[in-house]
């Protein structure tokens, strides 16, 4: 009898601090570092790929490290081995990608030397061509300091990276030399954990409206409060179960998945219904919000090694991506924002600590940020555009602010159903 993939995982991850949000996160993104290729779901001329790029997002203090190792250990642990260095250079990444199954398990630290064993340029057309016969370059990025992997302001790295969430076909590289290579249908997972300080020092604002961006998913959480000095050694037979699952997932999940008539309907509701994200900065990821759910419902079928996405399938996993989406701005930070923002920003914390206030109070703790007093107002007037902030008028003719309570949306229109989230992930909202 199959596993329950997802909440066996939680269980064999739970005697840590990490976030079960992030363990969730790391458990579907080793999921889809072990499909692949192996399934696909046409979507009209293309193929689409269960292939995730995943930043968890947090505090130096979140454990995003112990989720992200945890989950790198175990798929490690079932054989699989097209891991990406967690620290490198543009085309030495590149590089490995295309030299994969030509050398493997061949010492490639030399980027020279993996050159020489390429046939480059010579005859451009037929080299594509042979590279097209090749399996799939495949590669999951686990870095923990994922700074450390995509560098500061690498803004052509960055490029390349959105260019490969989802290619088809052979995709074909000019080094610095003026040599190319050439890398047969590339499948990119990435896991990666940041905070929003570190998001700021790697990122170049402009990023916001690069297809990068657009790509990731961004998972926030805060510290998980649990306190565990000494965890526990992980659970023999729950690993058992994991890597036997695994297993079955290579054994039997191939080709094309497939909606159901009642799946293809809600999803076409979810398509035209979804609204975006309340937050400008998201534009772009909202435009293409439907491919990520997609490729999420592949991977939670996956989970139930199921070729087929049913109505239960896409309701789970719009329910698991629109929950990450409300915390999303949370992740950012202030990255992005326009000049004034971090000041509105600090207008709607000081409401919210104080639980009401006047402008009079919200001036004093702002007059160093803004220029002017119509500055202030403006800030406070697009609070209430936002939805962010409530008006109220006293009986003593008084104009107080107060804080607006963000609530999870109530289901009630059947789009999302919160009883696939623990009760530790719904609290941390």
């Amino acid at each position: 009898m199959a596993i329950d993939y997802i909440a066996t995982y939680l269980k064999y991850t739970d005697d840590n601090e990490c976030p079960k949000l992030f363990h969730r996160w790391t458990a579907l993104s080793c999921l889809a570092a072990k499909l692949g290729r192996k399934v696909h779901f046409r979507f009209g001329h293309f193929n689409i790929y269960p292939n995730m790029y995943v930043l968890l997002i947090g505090s130096p203090g979140t454990k995003k490290s112990t989720g992200i190792k945890m989950g790198a250990k175990l798929l490690g642990d079932t054989g699989y081995d097209y891991f990406a260095a967690k620290k490198t250079r543009q085309e030495k990444y590149l590089t490995d990608l295309a030299e994969q199954f030509l050398n493997k398990g061949k010492d490639t630290s030399d980027v020279d030397l993996i050159l020489d064993n390429l046939t480059l340029d010579e005859d451009s057309a037929s080299e594509k061509s042979a590279a097209s016969n090749k399996a799939p370059a495949e590669s999951f990025v686990t870095a923990d300091e994922f700074n450390n992997f995509i560098g500061y302001n690498n803004v052509d790295f960055i490029s390349i990276l959105g260019e490969l969430w989802d290619y088809n076909g052979v995709f074909d590289y000019r080094l610095k030399n003026s040599d190319s290579i050439y890398i047969n249908n590339p499948t990119i997972n990435i896991l990666g954990g940041n905070t929003q300080v570190g998001l700021n020092s790697a990122f170049p604002p402009e990023i916001i409206g690069q297809g990068f961006f657009s790509r990731l998913l961004l998972i926030y959480s805060d510290p998980s409060g649990k306190e565990i000095p000494f965890p526990l050694p992980p659970d023999e037979s729950l690993k058992g179960d994991l890597v036997q699952f695994f297993s079955d997932v290579e054994d039997k999940l191939h080709g094309e998945m497939l909606l159901t008539d009642e799946a293809r309907e809600l999803m076409k509701i979810i398509y035209t219904k979804w609204d975006s994200i309340d937050d400008p900065r998201f534009e772009h990821y909202s435009n293409r919000r439907f491919q990520h759910l997609i490729k999420l419902t592949m991977v939670i079928a996956a989970s139930k090694l199921s070729m087929q996405i049913t109505k239960d399938v896409v309701i789970e996993a719009n329910t698991v991506l629109t929950f990450a989406e409300q915390l999303m701005p949370r992740a950012l930070g202030e990255f992005g924002r326009s000049k004034n923002s971090a000041a509105t920003h600090k207008i709607l914390v000081f409401i919210t600590n104080k639980g009401m206030a006047t402008f009079k109070e919200i001036f004093k703790v702002v007059s160093q940020d803004f220029d002017k007093r119509e500055q202030v107002i403006e800030a406070i007037n697009s609070l209430l555009l936002a939805d962010k902030i409530a008006v109220q008028e006293t009986n003593s003719g008084r104009t107080i602010y107060l804080p607006k309570k963000k609530v999870l949306f109530d289901g009630e229109d059947g789009l999302v159903d919160w009883k696939y989230l623990t009760q530790e992930e719904l609290n941390s909202y």
